[in-house]
């Protein structure tokens, strides 16, 4: 029952970050002013319902444009998603992945089919913080056309979400489009068809190998106001959190780790001993629930 909340919030941000339902008839892209907010998820900015704007996106746009500002002696620089980003990060964290983000919840979705699972090995971890500093930050501002401006690295040459929300769409509502496509499209169908595939055999492979947004949050999770608390006289070492964690967290280990997407599983779901509790700006919260204590109250 408690995970199915999470599931209900996950597809009502999915809903409201992309309600404009008028696109089977427009046939284009949202353009009205709920398009100057950044979605506190993945989710592409060109996606035909999309109401809100792609922080990603939106970082590479100015990245790709300070040389060129520069060398026209325009020093207006905006820094209002990164701060939109820290404000978020400093509240929560990384709960946006596990509560928010529409590309977390097809994989999550997809994880649920039966068959064979897989364990993401550790190193991968260090990959989205890569793909932050080289596709998000460095390679827009470094790699530039002859008038001074950079590319959007992410967005053209990697995103799936992009290619699933926007280009296959937009190919189905603009036919006109398919005489454009060319053997990069075609590399983006097969970088979405990796990850839909590996997201049925490992727990959110893209979250843990390459998404930078989730590299930008992870920086919060020791830092920000909510806080994960671990009660080590009430655990036990059983693992069940282990078990249950998307991104195969120990808890015990490491609380509030950098790849934790702040689904509270371990806390609502998986802890018997209420070894987890939260507090949120020093306020505590619930713990996990004690289900062996109540077993042994009722005998």
């Amino acid at each position: 029952m408690r995970q199915h909340l999470r599931r209900i919030i996950q597809s009502l941000s999915a809903l409201l970050l992309n309600g404009y339902w008028y696109f089977p008839v427009s046939r284009t892209i949202y353009q009205g002013r709920l398009k100057s907010i950044c979605s506190p998820g993945l989710n592409c900015h060109s996606c035909p319902a999309a109401t809100t704007a792609c922080p990603l996106g939106a970082i590479q746009n100015f990245m790709a444009g300070i040389r060129a500002s520069v060398e026209a002696a325009r020093y207006h620089f905006g820094f209002y998603v990164l701060g939109w980003l820290g404000i978020i990060g400093g509240l929560v964290g990384r709960m946006p992945c596990g509560w928010i983000c529409p590309f977390g919840l097809i994989q999550d979705l997809l994880f649920k089919m039966p068959g064979r699972k897989i364990r993401i090995p550790y190193i991968f971890s260090y990959g989205p913080y890569i793909f932050l500093a080289l596709t998000i930050f460095i390679l827009p501002i470094w790699v530039v056309d002859a008038f001074g401006y950079g590319f959007l690295w992410f967005c053209k040459f990697i995103c799936p979400a992009g290619t699933l929300e926007a280009g296959l769409p937009l190919l189905i509502l603009q036919p006109t489009l398919r005489m454009t496509v060319g053997h990069l499209f075609y590399i983006k169908v097969a970088v979405l068809f990796f990850f839909i595939t590996g997201s049925v055999l490992a727990s959110r492979p893209f979250c843990r190998t390459v998404c930078p947004l989730g590299a930008f949050y992870s920086f919060f999770n020791r830092a920000s106001l909510f806080q994960l608390k671990y009660h080590p006289e009430k655990c036990t070492h059983c693992e069940l959190c282990y078990r249950d964690c998307p991104v195969d967290i120990k808890f015990y280990e490491s609380p509030n780790d950098r790849r934790c997407i702040r689904c509270l599983v371990c806390l609502r779901e998986s802890c018997a001993f209420g070894a987890i509790s939260w507090e949120m700006g020093g306020l505590e919260g619930q713990s996990s629930r004690p289900k062996v204590q109540s077993l042994k109250a009722k005998g």
